[in-house]
């Protein structure tokens, strides 16, 4: 018998919540681990010592086993844009140099690259796809002997297509160049080894899929490709021996081995790691094989009982091509948001994006859920 894993949280008070891609739900087990958290702030004598250090370890141990990377190649951040701007302010880009971003992309890959390339110190290279999605044919096309460095997302947050990342990373290596990955929209919703696609760096938030308080994500860098980053100033904790701080020795102090030099200011801060950390906990009871199962399964049949007279697909139609969700327009695409509305209205959470309709579903969702927005689009 299947387990029914609604259990882990809070009654959604009628709701069918199809938008775990732009928010997901905190499982009851980590609300607690919140609540205790600020009862550690309310009492700080209550306050372990070994918080400090121990559960960003805990939460990077986690991170690490989620997608396929080693404990020491995580830095804890507050979301995916901490990532970007460490890899941009470590890359030493000099005029002339090209970032390669795809149209249509999450905007902070443009708030990211666009002020260097004001600023006169590289050139950001936007492609447009050939087809109706962008492939990794369209990215290698443009890669050349100016690139230094390919930023995409491994699912797009508009339109769910997943790209062929192991062949762009082969083709920038190729060229000399690296391939960061904005794994927002499939950390913790589906198998990802970041090591099998080949990339150079992965950002992402915490606070969708990885079901952590917003706030919270993660930047990895495989190893030889943090080497190859500028280190600027860094937070204290990330310094070797920092766990003895009260006796470090001024003249010998650097940065620890791994990519901790990046972790953000304030690292413990426990109001959010402590119920980010139940939160893994969680996702690797479960298995994020079984989440990805639960999620293709809701989203195929979602795909099989839209209605065709009013909908259609703006996803890839093969599983393999999307991410953990599925998008959808009207036939006219004048009436998408009038239909976005409806679902509204009819307590069917989804999100709103490009102009197409993104149901994102998750545990907390049943077939009933995908029955009630099937009907809700199906009615005029």
């Amino acid at each position: 018998m299947k387990t029914d894993f609604r259990k882990e949280f809070a009654d959604f008070e009628g709701v069918a919540y199809f938008d775990t891609a732009t928010q997901g739900p905190l499982p009851l087990v980590s609300a607690r681990a919140a609540h205790e958290a600020l009862e550690w702030k309310k009492l700080p004598h209550r306050i372990p010592d070994k918080l400090y250090f121990d559960l960003p370890d805990s939460v990077r141990g986690k991170i690490a086993r989620c997608i396929g990377a080693e404990e020491d190649e995580i830095a804890i951040t507050t979301g995916a844009s901490s990532g970007l701007a460490a890899v941009a302010a470590g890359m030493g880009f000099e005029a002339g140099d090209e970032v390669v971003v795809a149209r249509g992309e999450f905007p902070a890959h443009f708030s990211t690259w666009i002020p260097y390339e004001r600023a006169g110190k590289l050139c950001v290279r936007v492609i447009d796809p050939r087809g109706k999605f962008h492939t990794a044919e369209d990215y290698i096309e443009h890669i050349g002997p100016r690139t230094r460095l390919v930023s995409a997302s491994l699912v797009r947050f508009d339109n769910g297509a997943r790209f062929d990342a192991a062949r762009v990373a082969q083709a920038c290596h190729d060229a000399g160049a690296a391939l960061l990955l904005d794994i927002s929209q499939c950390a913790g919703a589906m198998p990802i080894s970041v090591r099998e696609l080949g990339a150079d760096f992965a950002v992402s938030s915490g606070y969708k899929w990885l079901l952590g308080p917003y706030g919270t994500g993660f930047f990895w860098a495989a190893r030889k490709s943090a080497e190859r980053l500028r280190t600027g100033p860094l937070y204290w904790m990330a310094l070797e021996g920092a766990r003895n701080f009260h006796d470090l020795p001024l003249d010998g102090l650097r940065a620890a081995p791994g990519s901790r030099r990046w972790d953000s200011p304030e690292t413990a801060s426990f109001v959010n790691l402590a119920p980010l950390d139940a939160s893994l906990e969680l996702l690797l009871r479960i298995g994020v094989e079984e989440i990805a199962s639960h999620n293709r399964a809701l989203t195929q049949e979602f795909i099989e009982r839209m209605p065709r007279d009013r909908c259609v697909l703006a996803s890839p139609a093969e599983a393999e091509q999307r991410g953990p969700y599925v998008c959808v327009a009207a036939r006219n695409p004048s009436e998408t948001k009038l239909l976005f509305e409806k679902l509204l209205e009819a307590q069917v959470v989804a999100a709103f994006r490009q102009n197409v309709i993104r149901i994102a579903p998750y545990l907390t969702n049943t077939s009933d859920d995908v029955a009630r927005a099937v009907k809700t689009l199906s009615v005029g």
